[in-house]
Parts: C-alpha cells; structure tokens; sequence
C-alpha cells in the first residue's frame, strides 16, 4: 500500500450507503478487506484518508494527532523563539490531519478547514489546543470561509478575545494582521526562510519586492541594509497595510509602496533594482489551467529579466501545486532565453520547516522558489 492520504473517485467501485459531505467513511477493497478511514466530500477526491489502522475517529483521535504536531513545532523551537511568534502548527496532509491547517499568531490560532469533515471538528480542536497550550493561546479563530464556498461559513472568533488586529514579530520585525481581511490565513508563513535569505544578501542594494502584499519581503530587506526598498501589489489596502508595517519598524524608512499592475509596471522600470522579488498568487489553480497558469508565469519572469541589474538577484516562486519543480524549472529556462540574459540557478527556495510534507504525499510540496544570478 503506498499510504496515500487521496482517493479519487475513479478509483472506487461502489459505496455503501449514502454518505453526505464529511461524513466518516470506511475504505474497503474489492474483498472487502479494511484498507482506510476518512472523510468523504462528493469530489474528484472522495476521501480525504485519516487512517490506515481502524482507529475509532474521536477526541482521543485527535488529540493524539495535534499533541504531535505541536511537538514537531517545539522540537523546531517555534515555541521558544523571542523573535518569531508566527508560525504553522498543522499542516494537513504534513501532520497526518488532511484537510486542517492551523497557524500560531502570538497567541491566536486560526484554524482554516479545506473539507466538511475538519470544520465540523472545529470546536473540538479548539478545546484540544486550550488544553494543549494553556496561557499560550488567547483564542481561536474560523477562517475557512474562502475555503469551504458552499458550505455557508462565516470567518469568526471559537473561542477567546476577539480582536480585529493583531501584531505578531517575524525573525524580529513587526506586523500588524487583520484576520478578517487577510490572505490566507492572515499572513504568508510559508516564505519565513526565503525572507531572512533575502536579509542577509540585501545590505547596501536596491530591491524590488512585486505582488508584495503586506511587505513581508520588503521588510526583510530593509533589516538587512537594503539602500532603497519598493513594493508593488495590485492591493491598494495592502499597500497601505504594508506602510503601516513599515512605519511599525523603521523611522523614515527608504520605501516606497506603489499600488499597481505588476506586469504593467515592470514594464515601465529601467535596469536600477539589484535584488527583485517575484511572488504572485497561484496562477495555476489545477491541472486543468496549468499551461495558462505557465504562460502567466513566464511573462513576468521573462520581464523581471530584462529588467534586472547585470549581476542581481531574482527571487521567483509559484505557489501552485499543479506547477511542478520540472514545470517551474522550465518556464524560468524559457523566460532568460527570450530574455537573452545568462542565469545560474543559486538555490533552491521551499517552504518553512513549520510546513512538513509527507513522503507518501508529495503534492504536499506547493510551494517552488528559484533564487537566479543574472549575468
């Protein structure tokens, strides 16, 4: 058995019953020997598999399965950490809880449900991390409203005080997160390394940091000396939430935040950025989009390229997991060929360590980064 935690369902021959959405199944073979336990969702997935052991699928259960996902995140010192306290504490198929993700924000765990069958644990979790973390959690708060589209949900606070706004620090740099509003489940935590990379290369430079959102990378670069920082979002709210982050850390910072189109805008630059940042949205939301997803990559690294200083830095990432490493590969390949640019590959850029990946689930590696050197 490869332990795969997706069955699809052109794998299934017939289901008993008449399971709804969430609802725990049993997954038997064709002799109807016991295979796995999961939650059931009327989709090309059809089950999200919990077990391979026919455990009973209650509080013990879980927790059991949070306990030790929070023991990875202590045994990486997440906990422990004065300078960071935001991070990821489950991270679905990761930590053997498909269809959960939980992040830590200085106290707030937001919990965001990507099937029926986790939301409706959600009170349970809730109590599970009370117990689990004590004075260390001051509430608990639904974010799966962009997830769960037609199940009616509404983001709103579980458990505990109910702020609007909450600042949490980042290898020690400070932002202010509005849950409500935010992307994701408020912040992008997943480039926490990929951030402090660009830190210690961006002394003295000139950086350009594109669909910058709340200037999670610009402000990595101004800790680390950057001359001059420019961040670029189409979000005009984002931009005015990444100046008040900036002005949270820095007098008189040399930033500058400007709310437009970024392929529009790289348009329009001439050679004077020595570093840039490349982080768009998932333009390639499944396979079936995939080559159209490709082509919108390629368009802006190919311009990112043309554009960029003879001897700097390019920062590129695609946040889709239907884009492969080959995949993303390539499309760089393609764009400093029609760029007529000279590119050495200086690292490969994954995820944090807080966003484990399961050998038997590798789709689970989402996100892609190429850090380039442009000749």
């Amino acid at each position: 058995m490869r332990r795969h935690p997706w069955v699809f369902s052109g794998a299934v021959q017939s289901i008993d019953g008449s399971p709804e959405n969430g609802d725990v199944v049993r997954i038997c073979d064709s002799r109807g020997q016991y295979l796995a336990t999961g939650h059931y969702q009327d989709s090309s997935i059809i089950v999200k598999v919990l077990d391979f052991n026919d455990s009973a699928i209650d509080k013990a259960f879980w927790k059991s399965r949070i306990e030790s996902a929070l023991e990875y995140r202590r045994s990486m010192g997440f906990f422990d950490n004065p300078d960071t306290n935001v991070f990821r504490i489950v991270n679905g198929e990761g930590d053997n809880m498909p269809g959960l993700i939980a992040d830590y924000y200085n106290g707030v765990v937001v919990l965001q449900a990507h099937s029926k069958g986790m939301h409706r644990n959600f009170g349970t979790f809730a109590e599970i991390l009370q117990n689990a973390l004590g004075e260390q959690l001051v509430s608990v708060f639904d974010k799966s409203s962009a997830t769960l589209t037609h199940s009616n949900v509404e983001d709103s606070y579980i458990f505990g005080q109910e702020p609007e706004e909450w600042e949490v620090k980042e290898d020690g740099n400070r932002f202010i997160i509005n849950f409500f509003e935010a992307q994701k489940t408020g912040f992008f935590i997943d480039q926490r390394e990929n951030r402090h990379l660009l830190r210690t290369l961006s002394q003295g430079k000139r950086v350009l940091n594109t669909f910058g959102y709340t200037g999670g990378f610009s402000l990595s670069a101004l800790r680390g000396g950057a001359q001059f920082v420019e961040t670029v979002d189409i979000s005009k709210k984002a931009i005015e939430l990444c100046n008040r982050n900036i002005a949270l850390n820095f007098d008189n910072a040399p930033h500058q935040g400007t709310a437009a189109d970024v392929l529009q805008y790289l348009d329009k630059i001439d050679d004077n950025f020595d570093i840039i940042i490349l982080d768009p949205p998932a333009f390639a939301k499944n396979h079936r989009n995939l080559q159209q997803g490709l082509k919108g990559y390629k368009n802006i690294n190919q311009k990112a390229l043309e554009k960029i200083k003879k001897g700097g830095l390019l920062f590129t990432f695609s946040c889709s997991q239907a884009v492969s490493r080959d995949d993303f590969q390539t499309m760089v390949f393609t764009s400093a060929a029609n760029a007529k640019r000279n590119v050495r590959i200086v690292k490969q850029l994954p995820h944090a360590i807080d966003h484990p990946v399961s050998i038997f689930h590798p789709e689970g590696e989402y996100l892609k980064g190429l850090l380039l050197y442009v000749e």
